[in-house]
């Protein structure tokens, strides 16, 4: 692989402590493309980062999710690779991302961060968070992944050129490895090794509400990859609460005597919408099984195409 073919994406805020070193691992390996989006640091991340070598462009926007996004539509590569600032992943191991996409294996390449991970990377909560957002992720697009939140990606062109990003912040690789999955990319991870952050260089996730978020875009790009899932939750969430109601209602009228007539129609309601959800749920199956057969025909001619 050429390197001159390869562009390093390093998305930073306040990573002065950290972005000149590797911006100089990179150069030291032949890589010469390296661009820094900048979220509007307070530091000298974008100094630091020109000084060692690479184009910075400042971000138009606010968060992660937008900078990737601006970023992509910047970029013209064959290859591009993805990276934090912060000093946590190794440079070295760029030939192990990139390998799956020259062989034809991959379109997508994810490294796994749970492979080999040094102490102090993670927190004990951390580590449960994660395991039930890919879990959660598992079950929503039937796509079993180790690290859905992994910093560290790689992409072919045809890859990153079709992604459609909307989401500004931490949830944007949950985000970038749904748009993988719909689109029927080939996805592969790779073990990688994950280093605790350097001493003054503080964490910008809030792993509560930051996983919440993750959490419902998981979700909410579910409707229209597997309906199922997503209508199926919302169903079982009305029917079990309308259940709860009419068992409070029957239970204070066969003991008290007592009629509740306004909780009655409630109970009513939110069972009979219930169903109506677990409908909703097969027949938007079927759209999105048609569309996605569609879709695979239409790939399959243009790659013929593409062929000829």
């Amino acid at each position: 692989m050429n390197k001159d073919e390869v562009c390093i994406l390093i998305p930073t805020l306040n990573e002065g402590k950290t972005i000149a070193g590797l911006v100089r691992e990179f150069k030291t390996m032949g890589y010469t493309d390296i661009l820094v989006i900048d979220g509007h640091s307070t530091d000298d991340t974008a100094s630091q980062a020109q000084n060692a070598g690479a184009r910075v462009v400042l971000q138009t926007g606010k968060g992660k999710g937008q900078a990737i996004n601006q970023a992509f539509h910047l970029l013209s590569s064959k290859y591009v690779v993805m990276i934090d600032g912060d000093g946590t992943y190794l440079p070295e191991e760029i030939e192990k991302m990139l390998e799956p996409i020259r062989s034809g294996e991959a379109d997508h390449v994810i490294g796994n961060r749970f492979a080999n991970y040094e102490k102090g990377a993670f927190t004990r909560f951390n580590l449960f968070g994660n395991n039930i957002l890919n879990k959660i992720f598992g079950l929503a697009y039937s796509v079993w992944l180790n690290d859905i939140l992994s910093g560290y990606r790689a992409f072919n062109y045809n890859a990153y050129k079709q992604i459609e990003l909307n989401r500004t912040g931490f949830e944007v690789e949950t985000e970038i490895t749904v748009e993988c999955v719909k689109k029927d990319f080939k996805i592969v991870e790779v073990p990688i090794t994950y280093l605790a952050r350097i001493n003054g260089a503080a964490t910008k996730l809030r792993p509560v509400r930051d996983g919440f978020r993750i959490a419902s875009t998981i979700f909410l790009l579910a409707r229209t990859h597997n309906p199922l899932f997503y209508f199926n939750i919302i169903g079982a969430l009305l029917s079990v609460s309308g259940v709860l109601v009419g068992i409070y209602v029957l239970n204070e009228w066969f003991l008290k005597n007592i009629t509740h007539v306004p909780l009655t129609i409630l109970a009513t309601l939110l069972i009979v919408t219930g169903i109506l959800m677990f409908i909703f749920a097969v027949l938007s199956d079927l759209i999105v099984s048609l569309h996605r057969e569609n879709m695979h025909v239409m790939r399959k001619i243009l790659k013929e195409m593409e062929k000829k």
